[in-house]
């Protein structure tokens, strides 16, 4: 059997995601665990009282593969004196309890643990990408506000301005829980304000010209991945709810008889009912036979347990050729809510509440799932036949309202 030759940074940096995860081989039990999102994670392969083991090195570039083969060499070291690399870790995390990534940890147990799944895996990855592998170790008590400071232009300089804001948050989120739990003094990220550049706040990039939403919609047809995500891809103009819910769209809140598809809205906690057109409908039916028995209308490509990931939509449309800064799937909102009103002369408020935004009435109340649903009906079923007749070339004439 030919031995593999050991890795490169070269290699490391140039490999592409892949439908599936795989493995780069470097020697001696370490590999890089390349993901579907492209990140790359540094594992090691060891076998300890006759079990096989897997033992975190880091994320790559964070850990680069000299760094990443002095901790295997260590590890290696370890179990030459008969001892387990991972209970040693565990054993040395449950010493220093005190530190940012321990505490971190717990606070998204007791924080974190209530939120869309979607939300929480951010702030995780984000944490654990740009700030543990400068301040996990650290203890809590011992972060300065120049610590953070350093941490937070790291990810700056490198164009993720929004990020380095959430990610300065989310620091001072967990210290502040620390002090609150006697385990930190204060907050080094209150002295920080200002510090960092303003993050310009943008609106989801979407065209609203109806010939650029025709464009879209033909690109839209012509994608040739997988059924899942083309179903998806689809459904998406005809019901513009933010991706989140599309993507965790479950078969229970599907009522395809009464045409309705009812649920709660993570970001508001408020129940939500998005009437169903003949052409949703007809999506759904036709997805019926492949998914209908998982518990997702568009489960995961690796399990039906799961939704499609948070980024496999916008993939599909980065490989259509349209590009983030032109188009997200969230931009349907914005012309859903512009064409209606202007081209297809419906109500704000009807609209607003198909949005499931919060819209205020005579009484105050703040939301009704049910309010305006006789003019919703018709308003989806319309909004559905007038985008059929952008793809067809077709000259939509509004109804007029009063």
């Amino acid at each position: 059997m030919a031995r593999r030759k050991p890795l490169t940074d070269t290699a490391i940096r140039q490999s592409k995601p892949r439908p599936k995860p795989y493995k780069l081989f470097d020697g001696g039990g370490l590999f890089v665990l390349v993901n579907r999102d492209g990140s790359r994670y540094w594992r090691f392969r060891y076998t300890f009282a006759r079990r096989e083991k897997l033992l975190s090195m880091g994320v790559y570039p964070h850990v680069s593969l000299a760094q990443a083969r002095e901790r295997r060499d260590e590890a290696r070291k370890l179990l030459a004196q008969g001892i387990d690399p991972s209970a040693k870790r565990k054993a040395e995390k449950a010493a220093g309890q005190d530190t940012f990534e321990a505490l971190a940890q717990e606070w998204f147990e007791r924080h974190l643990s209530g939120k869309a799944p979607g939300h929480r895996d951010k702030i995780v990855r984000r944490l654990e990408r740009d700030v543990f592998p400068w301040l996990g170790s650290k203890p809590v008590a011992e972060i300065t506000a120049p610590d953070v400071l350093t941490v937070v232009r790291r990810i700056a300089d490198r164009g993720a301005l929004e990020t380095a804001h959430r990610a300065q948050q989310n620091i001072g989120q967990v210290i502040r829980y620390a002090v609150a739990t006697g385990r930190g003094v204060h907050d080094p990220t209150a002295s920080l304000r200002g510090a960092l550049p303003p993050a310009e706040k943008g609106h989801f990039p979407a065209p609203t010209e109806p010939a650029a939403v025709t464009a879209l919609l033909r690109s839209l047809d012509g994608f040739k991945g997988t059924f899942t995500v083309s179903c998806a891809l689809k459904l998406a103009p005809l019901v513009f709810v933010r991706p989140g819910e599309l993507r965790s769209m479950r078969w229970a809140d599907v009522d395809l008889t009464a045409a309705e598809w009812r649920f709660t809205v993570p970001k508001t906690k408020t129940e939500h009912l998005v009437p169903l057109s003949a052409q949703a409908v007809a999506i759904l039916r036709e997805i019926e036979p492949l998914t209908g028995r998982s518990v997702y209308v568009f489960p995961s490509a690796r399990t039906n347990d799961r939704p499609l990931s948070d980024a496999a939509l916008n993939a599909a449309l980065r490989r259509l050729g349209i590009e983030k800064v032109h188009f997200t799937v969230h931009g349907w909102r914005a012309i859903a809510r512009t064409l209606l009103h202007e081209r297809l002369n419906w109500r704000p408020e009807v609209i607003e509440h198909q949005l499931a935004h919060r819209v205020p009435d005579a009484l105050g109340a703040a939301y009704n799932r049910t309010k305006f649903l006789d003019e919703r009906r018709k308003m989806m079923t319309q909004w559905s036949d007038y985008l059929d007749g952008l793809k067809r070339g077709a000259q939509v004439v509004p109804l007029r309202r009063a």
